[in-house]
Parts: structure tokens; C-alpha cells; sequence
């Protein structure tokens, strides 16, 4: 069974930066891909980011050109980090691993922008 952990969410002012990392444990095999998804208040889980063995990223919109994800397929992790937040990033951000045809979630870390 594949254990999904997530960290390094927080309180940061807007305009601040913080970095989430996500380790994928439990897999004798590397990751097809990992991904970042958010859920704020009252509203459904989105997309925000994931990447895949090969390296290749894609972005949602909200966040391209203020996130970057990089992932390490050895160790089956993946990070986030996050430049240029917004009050509309604070969310319950959640780590996705995907390994051949399964999926797996993490329980969440919180992130919240405020002044």
C-alpha cells in the first residue's frame, strides 16, 4: 500500500513564498506521475500542478509563472514551491501519486495568505 505524506504548509503573508513537499512511500516502483491539487473552503478540489516521470510539468493557469513542481523519481517525491501568494492560494493542498494504474492521496496540508 502507497503512503502519501505532505509538509511545509503554513501562514505566510501575501506577496511571501512557501514550499511544500511530498514524499510517496510504500512502492517498489518510481512514480508515473505526482500532482498538487487545493480545495478552499466551500469550493471543489482543483488542480494546481503535477509533472511526470519524464520531467515534463504542466500548470493551471491561477498559478503558472508563481509555482514550480519538481519531482525526484528515486526517492518518489515531489515539491511545490509556491512565490507570489495571493489570498485566493490559501487552500488545503493535497498531494496526488499516481503508480501504474492507481492513485493515491495524501490527507492535506494547510496553507493560508493572509496580512
Amino acid at each position: 500500500q502507497v503512503h502519501v505524506v505532505e509538509s511545509g504548509g503554513g501562514l505566510v503573508q501575501p506577496g511571501g513564498s512557501l514550499r511544500l513537499s511530498c514524499a510517496a512511500s510504500g512502492s517498489s516502483s518510481q512514480f508515473a506521475a505526482m500532482a498538487w491539487y487545493r480545495q478552499a473552503p466551500g469550493a471543489q478540489r482543483e488542480f494546481v500542478a503535477h509533472i511526470l516521470s519524464s520531467g515534463h510539468a504542466d500548470y493551471a493557469d491561477s498559478v503558472k509563472g508563481r509555482f514550480t513542481i519538481s519531482g525526484d523519481n528515486a526517492r518518489n517525491t515531489v515539491v511545490l514551491q509556491m512565490n507570489s501568494l495571493k489570498p485566493d492560494d490559501t487552500a488545503v493542498y493535497y498531494c496526488n501519486a499516481h503508480f501504474y494504474d492507481s492513485y493515491y492521496w495524501g490527507q492535506g496540508t494547510q496553507v493560508t495568505v493572509s496580512s
